[in-house]
């Protein structure tokens, strides 16, 4: 993390955050980050989940997942900002397209990142100043490792079946295995 998000950080007298999403490794990882870095992090798993969270204490951040198993990340955003309007929040996908991205900033979201979002990407996105964009990451994921993230997350929702995974991602099947057997990218 640079000194000027450091420092922008430190200056804030709000830190609370809250955590939307339905992938507990990712959720649980992304929440201990972000801690680390001075957030007040409270985790939700599920939109109904962050609702209550948003009515009862309305934070000043927010991290949502774009779809859930109850929903759309979308319903948290416009929540948040409905009950604290100064809130800045931004949404991961693994799915990201142009049309999700314009839905997320129209609900009022700051950025849009895709999934799995490095913890320092997320933090600069949040405290991004609004007439600034924020600055490329500084170490982004391959093309290739972000290939085998999406097939290795479509492969968990879809129970490790591959060939219900290799008809969703539109591959045939045994190049599905042939990916699946090797190492991950760097």
């Amino acid at each position: 993390m640079t000194d000027a998000v450091s420092e922008k950080l430190a200056e804030l007298a709000d830190k609370t955050l809250v955590l939307l999403d339905d992938d507990a490794p990712f959720r649980q990882r992304l929440a201990r980050a972000l801690e680390a870095r001075g957030f007040q992090v409270t985790a939700a798993e599920s939109v109904a989940e962050a609702l209550t969270i948003i009515e009862a204490t309305p934070p000043a951040f927010g991290v949502m997942d774009m779809r859930l198993e109850d929903g759309n990340g979308l319903r948290a955003v416009e929540a948040l900002h409905a009950k604290r309007p100064d809130a800045r929040a931004i949404m991961l996908t693994g799915y990201g397209n142009i049309a999700t991205a314009v839905a997320a900033v129209k609900s009022g979201a700051v950025d849009y990142l895709s999934k799995p979002a490095d913890a320092d990407d997320v933090v600069k996105a949040l405290l991004a100043i609004e007439a600034h964009s924020p600055a490329p990451p500084e170490n982004p994921m391959s093309a290739d490792r972000v290939r085998w993230e999406h097939i290795q997350r479509v492969y968990t929702l879809c129970g490790q079946n591959v060939s219900e995974t290799a008809r969703r991602l539109n591959m045939h099947r045994r190049t599905l295995q042939r990916i699946l057997a090797k190492r991950a990218p760097k």
